[in-house]
């Protein structure tokens, strides 16, 4: 995939630019941000990647030393595991290497770099014990058992921290790509609007090239240069671009690919092809050749199987300890809203779940008692431009309510709920009957699998999100679904709670 499966679609928003009269914008007057020369793609991955070579480094160092200072005994510098500590340091950044953690590509983005990490702790996990059962080594089963998957873990940590501070990076403009897009007009136009709002990404829109028919009219509104489908290499390089991105809907087909490719040779420009489909994550889309030609082969999406079943056992698991871990803290809100005004502790209201089929949802009660009745007196109020009705200042909240719901507390009780199995803990967003009523057929396949605790919708703005937006993301999770997404999800809701940001 061209990009990270979390972004929006959209047209980009109107940019007053100067224009020359064949209707792109002079390379002389471009955007102060887009003539910025910052450091060369090359220079920020090596820097980027010495970092983290060294603080991996570091890590293997002190594994293999803890190891070392924790034998019982001692450990003679002649020791075979002496040897294997010191040859731990120079082997984890090689085994990384090997698998390609260090490649520009994972970077930032994507669930790819995880899987590497965990891919090469896997690999010398494996190598350290075959080692020391084949040549007999007298190496310690801390070596093994506790430091490897250890020095594997921190890595994991560090490559998140790593990659936080990229992405703030990213968001000032720094440590990016440039990108000419070309295709025809609303195709560029939309993935040129999805780049620019997934700044973490690392592509930066300097330019777009479209078809003469287009030219005009997406001049208009780019905010960048535009040229024809003739001028990218000429265009891409005046700019300093280091990427060109075609679009599926373009006029380019295979023999203007062919010739984009050979026009590329030799300028150290990436050729990248977005394939259209952009709700589909990775895992879901594979190269099959077919006699040489290669087509691009999207899986089905999977809603029972195995998978499933771990889900479902994780979740109960999960929720149970959860439950049984925040007992005290569930008391003393029950008490605190109990008190704090009239009406008991719980809320319960009708929800939609899998298939279709309605359970009741559980909520701490962060309203007055009569807040349904009071409904169609703020019908007026109401920001939503959807099915949902959102008001920031609701006046049926209680004190208690509103802390509870700019910490996501009043979620709590649904545990119960994904004990009982009629949620789990990531998925869409749960839905009204009244909402699911009036969804249509695309809408409806968020009912495919069931409603969570918390989802894409929760970790990327909330209540703060256009309905269309929600919408999108409920159903790329249904289409994109799979463990590795629900740890990604549940590592970042944490973030999402206490930034308080779409909480109201």
């Amino acid at each position: 995939m061209l990009l990270d499966p979390t972004g929006v679609r959209g047209g980009l928003p109107p940019v007053p630019v100067p224009r020359t009269s064949a209707g792109g914008a002079s390379a002389h007057a471009l955007p102060k941000w887009s003539r910025a020369a910052g450091p060369r793609t090359a220079d920020w991955v090596r820097r980027y990647a010495a970092g983290l070579i060294a603080f991996e480094v570091l890590a293997a160092a002190g594994a293999g030393a803890s190891v070392v200072l924790t034998r019982a005994g001692g450990v003679q510098l002649s020791s075979s595991l002496f040897w294997a500590a010191i040859g731990l340091v120079p082997a984890w950044p090689l085994v990384l290497l090997a698998v390609g953690a260090y490649s520009e590509r994972v970077f930032g983005t994507g669930s790819d770099e995880y899987r590497r990490v965990g891919r090469a702790g896997f690999i010398l996990l494996a190598f350290a014990g075959f080692i020391s059962y084949a040549a007999a080594l007298d190496l310690s089963r801390a070596l093994v058992v506790v430091a490897v998957p250890a020095l594997t873990l921190v890595t994991l940590v560090g490559r998140y921290a790593a990659r936080s501070q990229l992405r703030r990076l990213r968001a000032r403009g720094r440590c990016t790509r440039r990108v000419v897009v070309v295709g025809r007009g609303g195709a560029v136009l939309e993935l040129a609007a999805r780049v620019r709002r997934e700044h973490y990404a690392g592509l930066d829109v300097v330019a777009l090239c479209v078809t003469p028919g287009d030219r005009a009219r997406v001049a208009e509104v780019a905010g960048v240069p535009v040229g024809g489908l003739d001028d990218v290499v000429s265009l891409a390089t005046r700019l300093g671009a280091d990427t060109i991105a075609v679009t599926s809907a373009s006029e380019t087909a295979a023999q203007y690919l062919r010739q984009l490719s050979w026009q590329l040779e030799g300028t150290g420009m990436e050729l990248l092809v977005a394939p259209g489909l952009i709700e589909v994550a990775g895992p879901r889309l594979h190269i099959r050749p077919f006699e040489g030609l290669p087509l691009l082969s999207v899986e089905q999406p999977r809603f029972e199987g195995w998978r499933r079943v771990v889900k479902g056992g994780i979740d109960r698991i999960a929720a149970a300890l959860a439950l049984l871990l925040l007992a005290p803290l569930l008391l003393g809100i029950a008490l605190a809203v109990r008190t704090s005004s009239p009406g008991p502790a719980l809320y319960r209201q009708e929800r939609v779940g899998l298939n279709g089929r309605t359970f009741t949802m559980l909520k701490f009660r962060s309203m007055v008692v009569d807040a349904d009745r009071q409904l169609g007196l703020l019908r007026d109020a109401n920001i939503s431009d959807g099915l949902l009705f959102k008001l920031r200042e609701d006046p049926r909240v209680t004190p208690v309510g509103r802390w509870l719901r700019r910490l996501s507390l009043d979620e709590l009780p649904q545990l119960l709920n994904v004990l009982g199995g009629s949620m789990s803990l990531v998925g869409p967003r749960p839905p009204l009957p009244v909402e699911v009523a009036q969804y249509d057929s695309s809408v409806s396949r968020r009912l495919l699998v069931k409603p969570g605790l918390t989802g894409l919708w929760q970790v990327s703005g909330r209540s703060d999100l256009p309905w269309e937006e929600a919408v999108r993301l409920d159903l790329r999770y249904v289409e994109n679904w799979s463990l590795a997404v629900d740890l990604l999800i549940l590592w970042k809701t944490g973030r999402a709670v206490l930034s308080r940001s779409g909480a109201y």
